[in-house]
């Protein structure tokens, strides 16, 4: 959780939903987000009366008639254009963004605290969530991803390096502090090892398009729940069980 320099990445995209022929999508790095406008080209206007083909201003003793613009078909052109920029709002590195189904507000997750904008302001936002604890040496677990249900604008999860699901309601209380539902998967206590914590920890979560089922990852397997279960999951998928018996080397090469 140390502040460290902010890297040349993106961590993640989200697309909105098309109100008009551009695309709109949401991008951040560790700190800022960007509203991006793309929009393709594939004809120009030519023939204005007050300005040259180059786009300077036609002296006004050289205009003697007036003329129409035409369309001329060129060369499709895509452009990107930073349409807002939504910063300062993060102490930590930010490792989600979500867009909420009402496409007016969407949500921010860093380590300890998910944002919530509305994408009209660029200068303001909500704190929905906030774990930091009073003492930072009494922290046990981060945020790891967050997401908005695709039906319910006032409900969205966010995941934990635990292994836990917490599902939040906004109606409840301004500051989500309190969940409405919390999914985990509890560990036989025979089977519990050195490694448990660390391959519990889930890395993302995502809704299924209904909204009934959630998809989260932890290190070794995909796991299915069903919102009306929050005991287990519904389904588990082992997707790297062959490093079960590699997970010393692994530690200790800090992959």
């Amino acid at each position: 959780l140390k502040s460290l320099e902010i890297e040349e990445k993106i961590n993640k995209i989200r697309w909105l939903r098309r109100k008009n022929p551009a695309h709109f999508l949401l991008s951040t790095n560790d700190k800022t987000i960007k509203l991006w406008k793309i929009s393709e080209r594939d004809k120009r206007a030519e023939g204005y009366n007050l300005r040259e083909e180059t786009g300077e201003i036609r002296e006004a003793s050289r205009i003697t008639s007036l003329r129409v613009p035409v369309l001329k078909p060129m060369e499709l052109m895509v452009e990107a254009s930073p349409r807002r920029i939504y910063a300062n709002a993060h102490t930590y590195h930010i490792n989600s963004i979500s867009v909420n189904s009402d496409q007016e507000t969407y949500l921010s997750a860093d380590d300890l605290r998910i944002n919530l904008w509305h994408l009209d302001i660029t200068d303001q936002s909500f704190n929905i969530v906030d774990i930091k604890p009073a003492n930072m040496e009494e922290l046990t677990e981060v945020i790891t991803a967050a997401e908005f249900h695709p039906n319910d604008c006032h409900s969205f999860v966010y995941s934990s390096s635990k292994g836990v699901i917490r599902l939040c309601d906004m109606r409840q209380s301004a500051l989500c502090d309190r969940h409405a539902k919390l999914f985990e998967e509890v560990e036989d206590p025979a089977n519990r090892s050195f490694f448990s914590e660390i391959i519990s920890s889930i890395s993302d979560v995502k809704f299924s398009r209904s909204g009934r089922y959630m998809l989260s990852r932890d290190y070794l397997s995909v796991k299915v729940w069903d919102l009306h279960m929050e005991s287990k999951p519904i389904e588990t998928y082992p997707v790297h069980e062959y490093l079960r018996s590699k997970l010393c080397s692994l530690y200790e090469n800090d992959y």
